[in-house]
């Protein structure tokens, strides 16, 4: 029996990871970044010293749980930079990033502003950013993207979609998809009006009234 205790130790802990980073991949994605690491515990069915032993920082579980959107992140910027045409790799870049981002509400804080020195969230970040001005800057020689757009431009598109709050999730990304094709038709250097993607319905915010 004692032979077999350490495997059933280890065995126990990776459950224990694994429903941890569910938890937290869950509430993240719900509510943002603000959910108390004592919060992540709860839903995981831990106790918070068992999370804090295998995530000692709330960096360290929000790195962990937000690595599969970071690689999907960096996916499609690569893919905006093989687009032929330049302009349509920033389309798709803004319209598959805002649409990522909507789907979990942490992400933006964490991919932009929360843990600045996470190793895999700076990489990425700078790859991305990287990317997306190389598009820019192929996009302008093209005349199809308005000159006065800036990388920074790019992070006021990603913190405006975050502050979209909707009646449901499907609601919210129906509401990105609507603000991503605002934001192309406002970013060509000529201006062509085109449909928009459907209304969704949004949510009151905080503190304000009903009329």
């Amino acid at each position: 029996m004692v032979q077999h205790l350490p495997r059933s130790l280890r065995s126990d802990a990776r459950d224990n990871r694994d429903r941890i980073l569910e938890a937290a991949r869950a509430l993240f994605a719900a509510e943002g970044l603000a959910v108390p690491m004592r919060e992540v515990a709860r839903r995981a069915g831990v106790g918070p010293a068992t999370l804090y032993r295998h995530f000692p920082a709330k960096e360290a579980l929000v790195t962990e749980a937000f690595a599969d959107q970071v690689r999907a992140c960096r996916v499609i910027v690569d893919e905006g930079l093989r687009e032929q045409d330049p302009w349509d790799g920033i389309r798709l870049v803004i319209e598959r990033i805002c649409e990522l981002h909507a789907r979990d509400r942490g992400l933006t804080t964490a991919f932009i502003a929360a843990y600045p020195h996470a190793a895999d969230f700076a990489a990425n970040r700078d790859h991305a950013l990287k990317a997306i001005a190389e598009l820019a800057r192929r996009a302008k020689a093209a005349g199809r993207l308005r000159p006065d757009f800036v990388v920074d431009d790019m992070v006021l598109v990603l913190m405006a979609n975050d502050g979209i709050h909707a009646a449901s999730p499907a609601a919210r990304v129906a509401a990105s998809r609507r603000f991503a094709a605002l934001v192309i038709q406002a970013l060509q250097a000529t201006p062509t009006p085109a449909p928009l993607p459907p209304a969704a319905r949004l949510a009151p915010m905080a503190g304000s009234r009903a009329r």
